[in-house]
């Protein structure tokens, strides 16, 4: 406890706490950004400014801020049962609700799904690892002790612990942390627009995307690749979106050398594309499939792995012989969580959020491409749903035009994030703005551009 009078709150910070993804130089020159309430789409800074969270938090608040009723939910669940585990067969009803309600959703949304179980947990990042540990227990329990590598692609990103940061593709989360650990393969990134070669269309992209990942395992061995990790749409990566026939032509090449897939929704999951999964959006068929943030709106930390009947059946098999599946976390399964979380997906359903970021999603690439689309130092606008991406081009590499841009947004009071990967702010507003609050937001993106525009034409030389 620090003894020092009238500290303030920035300093105590600085004296106190240890940031995540943060730059500690700049906290201890600069200090903290302290934020102290928000409603709807807005947040408010102990400053007064009141800006529009065109981030959605970390691509998480879909219902937006302060609603009464998970606050409610929460507190008669905490009051009811406040905790309890689900080791050893203990269970709790809001739980077991969450987990029919969930696998009904995806069986009724996402066509041709084959799903059977929910695993819970507290984050995307853990959703990974318990992704990673399946795998590896799927296939010991086939007989297949060579088959653990797991394919993920450059540029995506799956979490920060030593596995799941392992699978992200961003090197700045390797640097200094001996990643990836060994097992992990990561095969190119599938953004056509700063990777695809002069004149070359998205189909032949993606025919060339396709050799290299048949060419990856024919000389690693069909027999030691496992899985291959994707988000539907690259988030933190740069809101990347698949090219032309780019995951039916994947889900060939596995389906033919016997490797699963593995769907990290945890950002595109819950409405964010405009369909409740992004496995719907682009046809995939998944065998196991990472949720979080959106499950409950980031009200209550909680994840949830969704598993298939093929790998299922391996595992209820072996159960009599192999004895209980010694994985699962103090937390999963809270039923405080899947009381907020049953909560969230109330909200969602009966207000059409799923509706609406179909709806508003033209919007939000219409709003941004006429304000900054025509603007020399951007190169490209997309998106789907509610998720967008500004990309920045022209400029020498290590340079960070897009940052610069994010830090006037923030001073103009609108919230978007520089990515780490490619030159991108992002876009992912809670799934309740209305056109307003996006027309809104994209003027003030676009006197934040154009503040920063001097500086941006000395980065670019």
């Amino acid at each position: 406890m620090n003894d020092l009078p009238n500290i303030s709150l920035a300093e105590l910070d600085k004296l106190s706490l240890f940031h995540p993804v943060s730059s500690i130089d700049d906290i201890q020159k600069n200090g903290p950004q302290i934020y102290t309430s928000a409603t709807g789409v807005e947040v408010t800074r102990d400053s007064g400014q009141t800006l529009l969270d065109m981030g959605a938090g970390l691509w998480c608040v879909n219902i937006g801020y302060g609603r009464s009723e998970l606050v409610q939910a929460g507190a008669e669940a905490m009051q009811a049962l406040s905790f309890q585990h689900f080791f050893g067969g203990a269970s709790a009803e809001p739980t077991i609700r969450l987990a029919d309600r969930l696998l009904g959703l995806f069986r009724d949304t996402v066509p041709g799904s084959d799903m059977a179980r929910v695993f819970f947990g507290n984050s995307g990042s853990d959703a990974n690892d318990t992704a990673m540990k399946l795998v590896t227990y799927y296939n010991n329990l086939r007989g297949k002790p060579a088959k653990k590598k797991i394919i993920s692609r450059k540029g995506s990103y799956h979490g920060l612990t030593m596995a799941s940061g392992s699978l992200t593709g961003i090197e700045g989360y390797h640097t200094a942390f001996d990643l990836p650990i060994s097992g992990v393969l990561h095969t190119s990134c599938p953004h056509h627009f700063a990777f695809a070669h002069k004149g070359e269309t998205e189909a032949a992209f993606t025919d060339r995307l396709i050799a290299e990942l048949e060419e990856m395992i024919a000389r690693e061995g069909a027999d030691t690749i496992a899985a291959f990790i994707a988000e539907p749409v690259m988030g933190t990566g740069g809101v990347l979106l698949p090219p032309e026939g780019y995951f039916p032509r994947v889900q060939e090449v596995l389906a033919r050398h016997d490797i699963l897939l593995i769907a990290d929704e945890v950002i595109t999951g819950f409405g964010r594309t405009g369909q409740w999964f992004g496995s719907g959006t682009y046809g995939l068929r998944p065998d196991i499939v990472s949720l979080a943030k959106g499950l409950t709106s980031a009200y209550f930390p909680m994840s949830a792995s969704i598993i298939s009947n093929r790998m299922w059946e391996v595992f209820a098999s072996a159960s009599e012989q192999k004895g209980a599946v010694m994985h699962g976390f103090t937390y999963s399964g809270h039923p405080v969580g899947a009381a907020i979380a049953l909560a969230n997906l109330d909200i969602i359903e009966k207000e059409n959020m799923v509706e609406n970021s179909a709806k508003l999603g033209p919007v939000l690439l219409d709003a941004l491409r006429g304000a900054v689309g025509d603007n020399p130092h951007v190169g490209d606008v997309r998106g789907i749903g509610l998720m967008a991406g500004v990309e920045f081009a022209g400029f020498p590499a290590g340079t960070t035009a897009h940052k610069l841009v994010a830090k006037h947004a923030m001073e103009a009071g609108v919230l978007t994030r520089g990515l780490p990967f490619m030159p991108v702010t992002s876009f992912s507003p809670p799934l309740c703005v209305t056109e307003a609050e996006i027309t809104e937001a994209a003027t003030r993106y676009s006197k934040a551009l154009e503040a920063a525009t001097p500086a941006l034409d000395k980065m670019r030389g």
